[in-house]
């Protein structure tokens, strides 16, 4: 069979940026929406201690790490997402204390601690916004935001012609502390999430204060949200084109991915490089190219970026392929590891947008789509729940929906809050244990069918999914030619089918992905190691079902 080499770093340089062990480069990271984690209380809601008495689970599980979702004081009105005290933990989920109880659990488990920092904008509670708002037109706390006068004859129309990302205008107009109608400020997002401005020096040195604060209580690195919107084109000039913007588009924008940004990060990685462990910073950056995203993670900026060209690709052979050699590519042009992601706290979750309709079908080509990601070089994210084949709950009553975008229907597709839905864990009526009372609450109801899904429910059976993940994941940590690397290499197969290889010192790997419906017959390449449905390995050839991936030791 031919082979296509997918590699762009000069040896020596790949040497270089590989002469010590950088945990993340390979870090298998799983993301944990704390609301919906584990309620320790009965209130319904997930918390820190919840979250830390489920930490063995996920050691057991065989990650590396866990990433929270904000657990920051907070009014959530977008999940906690609008900070009013970026140092404080909100009642609802614990306090510093639980906070600090679960960085030294995690540790002594062998995990590490991401936790998200929101530097965009803040909460319109936030002290800084509050001050701004009593004291009124030039009040110095108005230039650490965007504050602008309206256009019209009485300033009546919103600055420029930005829209949110929910939808509607991203400005509103305050009312001043003289009951007139004055300026507008910024909010990409919700009216209740005020932009900073990062033209203003203490907007810099409020977060580096903050960096410093949660470094020395131990985390282990921060997930930065929007981490491409901080700076906006000077003079704040229109869009200039019909229709909205999305967070998850690729037009350029003078809100979004301004090259300013740079300069931020590379303050923040000396602080990083000041501590010991390795912290590193990951970016959540929705950028027009992947090459545009590789520019975050050039050797004095962050450290990773989600991949979000990969999440977004479809269910198709070359398509995939084409992704993942552009990925790696741009990832190798700055000797970043590449990073893969199906779903997160965002997006409908893999295992129904692979559907189609059918959820059989979805929880089959979950299962390959996570063989698939597993086995290409660089570092991996997991949603919580994947592990168990959740299904993205479709069928929430409006009445328990939360999610700000629902409430402005002409904002982002769809809501997020069927991708929240609190995790199963045992028993066989909700709350499935997700908190400490049969039958108590839970912030959003979760399906009755999901008993069949629960941890419980799945622990010890081999067909499980559950179980599968674990199988996976330890079978990446454990082969030599998996995890951290920089190349793949294409093997000729047939249509709808990809086969690539990778080797290393100490062994070699081929994985096959089948994605068309219809089994295919492939030589037999070595011993099977592990695959996403049933398959029979024969001494010389092996049917492939359809859409299933298998793993293989050369």
């Amino acid at each position: 069979m031919t082979q296509h080499a997918t590699d762009t770093v000069p040896a020596a340089a790949a040497t270089a940026a590989s002469g010590r062990r950088e945990w993340w480069r390979d870090a298998v990271i799983y993301q944990v929406y704390p609301r919906s984690f584990t309620d320790s209380n009965g209130d319904g809601l997930g918390d820190l201690p919840g979250i830390r008495a489920r930490l063995p689970y996920l050691a057991k599980l065989g990650v590396d790490a866990v990433w929270l979702s904000p657990f920051y004081a907070s009014p959530q009105a977008d999940g906690g997402y609008d900070v009013a005290d970026y140092r404080a933990v909100d009642p609802m989920f614990g306090s510093l204390t639980d906070a600090d109880d679960l960085i030294r659990d995690a540790h002594a488990l062998g995990l590490r601690v991401i936790v998200d920092l929101v530097p965009n904008h803040c909460s319109d509670q936030h002290e800084w916004f509050m001050r701004a708002l009593r004291e009124g037109p030039g009040s110095p706390l108005r230039e650490r935001f965007h504050f602008r006068t309206g256009k019209g004859a009485g300033g009546e129309l919103p600055p420029n012609d930005w829209e949110s990302v929910f939808g509607g205008p991203a400005w509103t107009r305050v009312t001043e502390p003289d009951g007139s109608p004055g300026e507008w400020y910024l909010h990409l997002f919700a009216p209740e999430q005020p932009d900073f401005n990062w033209e203003h020096p203490a907007v810099h040195d409020e977060f580096r204060s903050i960096l410093r604060f949660w470094l020395d209580l131990g985390i282990d690195g921060f997930r930065i949200d929007v981490a491409h919107g901080l700076v906006k084109a000077a003079g704040l000039p229109d869009v200039g084109h019909d229709g909205q913007v999305k967070l998850l588009g690729t037009q350029a924008v003078p809100y979004f991915d301004q090259d300013g940004v740079h300069d931020v990060y590379r303050s923040w990685r000396k602080i990083l490089d000041e501590y010991p462990g390795e912290r590193v910073a990951v970016a959540e950056a929705w950028t027009p190219t992947v090459e545009r995203s590789a520019l975050y993670l050039r050797p004095d900026e962050l450290h990773q970026a989600f991949n979000f060209d990969y999440l977004g690709t479809g269910w198709d052979a070359s398509e995939l392929r084409g992704v993942i050699d552009r990925s790696l590519s741009a990832m190798n042009a700055v000797h970043a590891p590449a990073t893969w992601v199906l779903s997160n706290h965002d997006v409908v979750r893999h295992s129904t947008r692979l559907a189609e309709g059918d959820a059989a079908r979805g929880l089959r080509r979950a299962r390959s789509a996570t063989l698939l990601m597993l086995a290409l070089p660089g570092s991996a994210y997991l949603y919580q729940g994947e592990e168990l084949g959740l299904p993205e709950v479709v069928d929430l009553p409006d009445d328990v929906r939360q999610d700000p975008a629902f409430f402005r229907t002409t904002g982002q597709d769809g809501t997020r809050d069927g991708c929240r839905v609190p995790m199963p864990w045992s028993g066989q009526a909700p709350p499935f244990g997700f908190g400490p009372v049969d039958g108590g609450p839970s912030w959003l109801p979760q399906p009755a069918d999901w008993k069949h899904l629960s941890v419980a429910a799945q622990e010890g059976d081999a067909a499980s999914t559950l179980e599968f993940y674990r199988s996976a994941l330890a079978v990446r940590r454990d082969h030599p030619a998996l995890g951290a690397g920089r190349r793949i290499t294409w093997s000729d197969s047939p249509d709808g089918v990809l086969v690539f290889r990778r080797d290393s010192e100490n062994g070699s790997f081929l994985c096959t992905v089948n994605l068309a419906a219809a089994p295919v017959t492939l030589p037999t390449p070595g011993e099977l190691l592990l695959a996403s449905t049933d398959i029979e390995a024969g001494a010389e050839t092996t049917a492939l079902p359809g859409e299933c991936t298998a793993w293989w030791a050369l």
